[in-house]
């Protein structure tokens, strides 16, 4: 199954010194989780994002701006697709990512839009979980 590890963490710009020395503990994870990981990316600070939205329906006004889809705290800065036997699974690998201890990681079940690939069910019972 697939699960997005989705990284939030004040804004980052990985080339500032400072995060940059972060990155070895991120290699180090990767080296770890090898046999779940499936891809996953780093992304450029917020003040490079852009927000396209389209008016009315398909065809409509393309309205462009920029900057984060929504100004927070703490922004998405990265993300991990993983695949594992299941959410219990993904909890215990997320809390080995680095952002963690720096910040916070969302779980969230990756759906099959289409593919042939198991995937949960957005539904099930989450085993495992302190409110259960």
């Amino acid at each position: 199954m697939l699960y997005a590890a989705l990284l939030y963490t004040p804004d980052l710009d990985w080339s500032a010194p400072e995060q940059a020395g972060w990155l070895p503990q991120y290699g180090e994870f990767a080296q770890e989780a090898a046999a779940q990981l499936r891809g996953g990316h780093a992304l450029a600070p917020t003040a490079t994002a852009t927000v396209v939205r389209v008016l009315g329906a398909r065809g409509g006004e393309v309205v462009v701006s920029d900057g984060p889809y929504a100004e927070t705290k703490e922004v998405l800065t990265g993300f991990y697709l993983l695949e594992c036997a299941d959410l219990d699974e993904a909890i215990a690998l997320a809390a080995r990512i680095p952002t963690a201890w720096h910040g916070a990681v969302e779980v969230r079940p990756v759906l099959d839009l289409g593919g042939d690939r198991e995937h949960p069910d957005p539904q099930q019972d989450r085993p495992g979980r302190p409110d259960q």
